[in-house]
């Protein structure tokens, strides 16, 4: 069987696929993420997956392409990724302290099949109550740049969070358990 194709240029969803063996390719998708749009948080992690997948899967007729997408959400509203120190900042202040939820959707497209299938995994991350010093240490490491939440829970960001419900691999950015087993159903690889 041929690589996978990963629409992505995500490092942590790399090293999850390498983690348990899948072999991959990276074709990172041109797909702008700030133009999409949706109501709900699985429809906007799901739509993007989707869409890069489908961007890739165009050029890659032939191959499998996975498509991922993680979102941070707090009260309904996706936080993104910030894009300098004071937003991300500003992003640890409403987050600390307090409940959110991390949702990754992904797709898994291959056009000459046609075949597209997607699912979304959902996490609560319950992150602690964090003073300003720490917040400001976090931030000069430059690590929440880039990052959904403003965040890396398999980095340096482990120390700011308290507890989480539901799969650990989702918050770094591909739920594997759900990966592998969508991977299998469609035939694309298997242990």
């Amino acid at each position: 069987m041929d690589p996978i194709i990963l629409a992505s240029s995500s490092e942590r969803r790399r090293e999850l696929l390498a983690l348990v063996g899948i072999p991959h390719e990276v074709v990172p998708s041109r797909i702008r993420e700030g133009e999409v749009e949706a109501w709900r948080e699985e429809e906007l992690a799901v739509k993007l997956a989707l869409f890069k997948a489908r961007d890739v899967a165009v050029r890659y007729p032939d191959r499998w392409v996975l498509g991922a997408d993680t979102e941070v959400w707090l009260e309904g509203r996706p936080l993104g990724k910030p894009r300098d120190p004071l937003e991300a900042m500003g992003m640890l202040e409403m987050l600390q302290g307090r409940v959110h939820e991390v949702v990754t959707g992904v797709s898994l497209v291959r056009l000459s099949k046609d075949v597209e299938k997607t699912i979304f995994v959902r996490t609560r991350v319950e992150m602690r109550s964090l003073s300003r010093r720490e917040m400001e240490w976090y931030v000069s490491t430059g690590e929440p740049l880039g990052k959904a939440g403003g965040y890396a829970i398999q980095g340096k960001g482990c120390v700011l969070i308290k507890a989480i419900e539901g799969s650990y691999t989702n918050v770094v950015g591909l739920p594997m358990a759900e990966v592998v087993e969508l991977l299998r159903e469609a035939g694309a690889w298997s242990i």
